[in-house]
């Protein structure tokens, strides 16, 4: 009987796309929020016409009140459960605002005003499911069943014969049933099924998901792996170290899920003022109308008063005070190809004091490249004819080096010999004979022996390359070593500027690197950038903690990944900003912001437009009060002219429109 561990699937390889998360997308018109927001603008959009042009009222009228009930209904009914916990909010008041602006024949400005307010609202919703439904997609990266294996004479399994001898059975089970001290196969392809150690067996692990190591790691007996990283080439038996619900990413589901709650869409500025202004404009507005009466005033007078103080100080300037430079910034990072997800968020940007970066993915392109070509003094070989060598014998493989390799050599236009007897050995490398040669290619440490002049020589090749935080691949033929090549993760060509852009807009606390890989290559690359700060070998927790303590601390902090392993620290962060490009689901679906075009540089650039935007605020919000004091001083002191007090108000709030809309010109954007 053949053994348990040799019954292999057709292996998922190191080499091809590594798998992405379950797309779990919540429809946007699944939401309630984002389909009365569409109906609203969709009736707003076709009453405009026939009420610019003129058109009778029966044309433009429904459609308006419909507007109106569409887009008001749900605030309305929010404000007025507030009112029954005795809190007043402005999502009322601006119902209130609408309804009084179309009692007395402003219908445009009450529609337009329920229309933004249903908008934002939409808005909010989406970007909270979305997160919802990444959180969802990380729970099936751990593999839903595992084998485990049992002792011999054990009944309800299939038979089999382990790597020591012994007798085995395996049985299929549920991996939420895993109990720690549990022996679990692993076979090539799968997914790890619960945190553990390998017991015996050798093959290499892509772990990306956890540490963010852009190349798969070798696992042999002794060694950790993780719930939902991905086996290579070959089978491991692994002991059960922790309970499912403890794994590293059921943990990290959790963080994001916490962090997300403490991240729930916050009000904007005026929102900060909301029941001093809400109960003011209420209080002043009843007081409008009754104190006439009660001194004698006609009640036509005293209501039209009312109503035109109503008008004047309604919140539509500061509404669109803060709206459209906010959105207008987003269009504008949108064109320029970073997504950010809400006005909230294009507020935070600017707010940042603190950078951590992510390395693999981010500050690098995520794909090993040939940095190095070195053959020996004495091998009688160039540089090319050494890498059209190791190319001729990576060919067949697929592991992540070897396409390093092969797409070097095809990218100097080198031709390639045929492979035959082609073997890979995980963790060791491949062997191949090529024009009758035997060639081997792989980790030094495994191919090169001890005692030779020659192998020295190539033993400080290869130490040079890893002092250079490269990974070494010796080549040898027939036993005698060729030469070394050195591999690594590119640096993006915009990384060392974005440091320097970043470094002067935080001024007092420069960038810091946040990466789950070695320490000497952490070191290595953040010497290439200009980065001082490194905190390196850090799993997802680690790099959450340390957003936290900086949080803790009053810090703005700003997170750039890409990966599953980076979700926790967005989600944590201020304002998290993802990797499009190459970035995992969790990580696009939790960020704030996602980098589109995966061009680094814009990130400083969009932190400037959202601090041009803030400016912008502040300028709006001042035109408006102005504009509502004196009005609002006008009516009570003296007789405000109706079509003067709406004429004002909309003044206001065209200047401010105006005003915030010059963040959509392309001068706006700070060039990288």
């Amino acid at each position: 009987m053949p053994s348990v561990l040799d019954r292999r699937p057709a292996p998922v390889t190191a080499g091809r796309p590594r798998p992405a998360l379950p797309r779990r997308r919540t429809r946007v018109l699944a939401l309630p929020e984002a389909r009365w927001a569409c109906a609203a603008l969709a009736l707003f959009l076709l009453a405009l016409p026939p009420y610019l042009l003129g058109a009778p009222a029966w044309s433009w009228g429904p459609l308006f009140a419909a507007t109106y009930v569409t887009g008001g209904w749900e605030p309305g009914w929010q404000g007025l459960k507030a009112l029954r916990d005795r809190t007043l909010d402005v999502d009322l008041l601006m119902v209130v605002a609408a309804l009084g602006a179309a009692a007395i024949g402003q219908v445009l400005d009450g529609a337009l005003l329920i229309v933004i307010f249903a908008t934002s609202g939409a808005l909010e919703a989406v970007a909270t499911a979305r997160t919802a439904d990444s959180v969802r997609g990380l729970l099936d990266l751990a593999p839903a069943t595992a084998t485990r294996l049992l002792p011999e004479g054990t009944n309800g399994g299939v038979g089999g014969v382990g790597t020591d001898g012994a007798v085995v059975t395996e049985e299929s089970v549920e991996a939420a049933r895993l109990a720690v001290g549990d022996v679990i196969l692993v076979r090539p392809g799968e997914r790890v099924g619960a945190d553990g150690v390998v017991l015996d067996g050798a093959s290499e692990v892509d772990q990306a998901t956890i540490t963010g190591e852009p190349l798969p790691v070798v696992k042999q007996a002794g060694d950790e792996v993780f719930a939902g990283t991905v086996n290579g080439t070959g089978s491991l038996r692994v002991r059960v170290e922790r309970d499912p619900a403890d794994s590293v990413i059921a943990r990290i589901v959790r963080m994001v899920e916490e962090a997300a709650e403490t991240k729930a869409p916050t009000q904007l500025f005026i929102e900060k003022v909301e029941q001093r202004y809400s109960i003011g404009m209420v209080v002043a507005t009843l007081a409008v109308f009754a104190l006439p009466l009660a001194f004698g005033a006609a009640l036509q007078p005293a209501l039209l008063r009312a109503m035109t103080f109503m008008i004047v100080a309604s919140p539509c300037a500061v509404v669109l005070s803060t709206m459209p430079p906010l959105l207008s910034a987003m269009a504008n990072a949108g064109r320029h190809g970073v997504l950010v997800k809400s006005a909230v968020v294009m507020e935070r940007l600017g707010q940042t004091d603190t950078v951590a970066l992510d390395k693999t993915g981010t500050l690098t392109e995520g794909t090993p490249r040939v940095t190095d070509i070195r053959p020996l003094p004495g091998s009688g070989l160039e540089a090319d004819a050494l890498l059209r060598l190791a190319a001729s014998a990576e060919h067949p493989s697929e592991h992540p080096l070897a396409r390093a390799v092969v797409d070097a050599a095809r990218e100097r236009g080198l031709p390639l010999s045929a492979a035959d007897g082609f073997a890979s050995a995980p963790g060791q490398g491949v062997t191949a004979t090529v024009d009758g040669r035997t060639v081997q290619v792989g980790s030094p440490a495994r191919l090169l022996g001890t005692g030779e002049a020659v192998r020295d020589g190539v033993r400080e090749a290869v130490r040079e390359v890893e002092a250079a935080g490269r990974t070494a691949v010796a080549v040898l033929r027939d036993g005698t070593p060729l030469g070394v090549l050195g591999i690594a993760d590119r640096l993006r060509p915009d990384a060392a500027a974005t440091v320097a852009a970043l470094a002067r807009m935080t001024t007092d606390l420069p960038p810091i690197l946040l990466t789950g890989d070695n320490v000497r290559a952490a070191r290595q690359l953040a010497a290439e950038v200009g980065i001082t700060d490194v905190r390196a070998g850090l799993l997802p927790q680690d790099k959450a903690a340390a957003v936290r303590a900086w949080e803790a601390r009053g810090r703005k902090v700003l997170v750039v990944g890409d990966g599953v392993n980076d979700a926790p620290a967005l989600a944590a962060a201020h304002t998290g900003v993802a990797m499009g490009r190459a970035g995992s689901d969790l990580a696009l679906e939790t960020a704030d912001a996602v980098v589109i075009r995966d061009e680094l540089a814009t990130v400083p650039a969009v932190v400037k437009l959202s601090r041009a935007a803030h400016r912008l605020v502040i300028q709006n919000l001042t035109i408006a009060a102005v504009f509502i004091a004196a009005l609002a001083v006008w009516d009570l002191t003296a007789t405000l002219p109706l079509p003067l007090g709406v004429a004002g108000h909309e003044g206001s709030t065209l200047v401010v429109a105006l005003n915030g809309l010059r963040l959509l010109r392309d001068t706006a954007w700070a060039r990288p």
